[in-house]
């Protein structure tokens, strides 16, 4: 059949871009990307035919891939962090499935290490247990099915990830997340930018001073990941974000159920 993968190149540049996404990218013949995306994978994308576009440009890319993919041409769809979460693998397989090509083209997608967890193994131990990630983008999301999800998401104490926090002109979204913050107790947060490219930080601090931050916070914008950890969470002696598991609650130090 027909191939077309959709590739997850993982947070940032090419730091966590597995083994199997550089294998499926090896039997590729072309390669679809937004044009950031590619730059950033340029030396394993090597001399491959490729087609690139901006932002907002979704269904063109995903369109031109299974095009590709249908002329015969073994393709990778390139989508950031995992093709999963925020990723192209929705659109693809919805429009696979609207054209009825399922006999014609293979669709495989391919996992990634996303931003979520690439900063969380950064700062310790900060998922230990349930947790939910939330995009601030209302570009394809009601802003108030945004906001309800955050506020619920804080009041059932899960660890939370925010996505796509502001961007400048969009900034509705993220003032109503700092007001949901307003209405719980004081949480640990990490501000993570640009996680796996050279330009990384990730900085450790609260719900307080980022709610005193507003929207002037210097290191939140659309190339952020906000996590909120939880009740429990606390940091280490050597600052680090430990959000403890239970173990210790349960188990004695010798690994023995406590009485």
């Amino acid at each position: 059949m027909k191939r077309l993968y959709i590739l997850s190149s993982g947070a940032g540049g090419t730091k966590y871009i597995t083994d199997e996404a550089r294998k499926a990218l090896s039997e590729c013949e072309v390669v679809v990307s937004y044009k950031k995306y590619a730059k950033e994978l340029n030396e394993i994308i090597g001399k491959r035919e490729l087609y690139t576009s901006g932002m907002t440009k979704e269904i063109e890319r995903v369109n031109q891939a299974i095009e590709f993919a249908k002329s015969g041409k073994t393709t990778a769809l390139i989508s950031n962090g995992d093709v999963n979460v925020y990723g192209l693998a929705t659109l693809v397989v919805e429009l696979v499935d609207e054209h009825g090509l399922w006999d014609e083209v293979e669709v495989i997608s391919i996992a990634g290490v996303t931003s979520f967890l690439a900063a969380a193994s950064r700062v310790g131990a900060p998922v230990s247990g349930d947790f939910a990630i939330i995009s601030l983008s209302d570009r394809l999301t009601d802003i108030n099915l945004i906001d309800k999800r955050v506020k619920l998401s804080l009041e059932a104490d899960f660890v939370l990830g925010i996505y796509n926090p502001k961007s400048k002109k969009r900034i509705k979204p993220y003032l109503n997340f700092l007001d949901r913050l307003k209405e719980v107790d004081e949480k640990i947060v990490i501000i993570a930018s640009n996680v796996g490219r050279d330009s990384e930080k990730i900085t450790v601090t609260t719900s307080t001073k980022l709610i005193e931050e507003g929207l002037e916070h210097p290191e939140v914008t659309m190339s952020t990941l906000i996590m909120v950890a939880n009740s429990t969470s606390r940091l280490t002696s050597n600052g680090l974000v430990l959000t403890p598991r239970g173990y210790l609650e349960k188990y004695d130090r010798d690994g023995e159920l406590k009485s």
